[in-house]
């Protein structure tokens, strides 16, 4: 059942890290002047960062998190790997995919540009980690009762 959950939850995840990155990319490329060295947009900027901070503080979690089920990572990790796979492979029809899939606008311009920078690459790779780990795909039920026993077997 937890795997099940962590396959829904991974599924659901996919296109929050995807938009949530490419949104705030997007926001915060439009919130200053790179040439003029200046902040244009203090409120945009903030906004944008905060919205960056809260994925990779999603991704951090679902990196580091014993609890949940592998697939909450996985799912993400393959689908941002697979994406990246095919840009290496075909670019050209995969920086057309953001045009076909809502919503369109500047949307469109930080998806491609975040997967052709390689940025969906490494987060995929960071995803891909704690699938790596045989501690995650177990309950961890199991694990908590043989630290209990090692403890308490310690303090004799």
């Amino acid at each position: 059942m937890r795997h099940a959950f962590g396959f829904v939850l991974g599924v659901l995840l996919t296109p929050a890290l995807v938009y949530g990155a490419a949104w705030g990319y997007v926001q915060a490329g439009q919130s200053f002047d790179g040439t003029g060295q200046e902040i244009t947009d203090r409120t945009r900027i903030y906004g944008a960062f905060a919205l960056l901070a809260a994925v990779g503080l999603v991704t951090g979690v679902v990196i580091v998190a014993r609890w949940a089920s592998p697939l909450v990572s996985l799912v993400p990790a393959l689908a941002l790997l697979g994406a990246s796979a095919y840009f290496l492979f075909d670019p050209g029809r995969a920086l057309d995919l953001p045009g076909r899939v809502p919503p369109a606008g500047d949307m469109d311009f930080g998806l491609r540009m975040l997967l052709g920078s390689g940025v969906y690459a490494m987060m995929g790779f960071a995803l891909l980690m704690p699938a790596w780990a045989p501690r995650r795909w177990g309950s961890g039920r199991r694990d908590d009762a043989a630290d209990v026993d090692f403890y308490s077997a310690r303090g004799r």
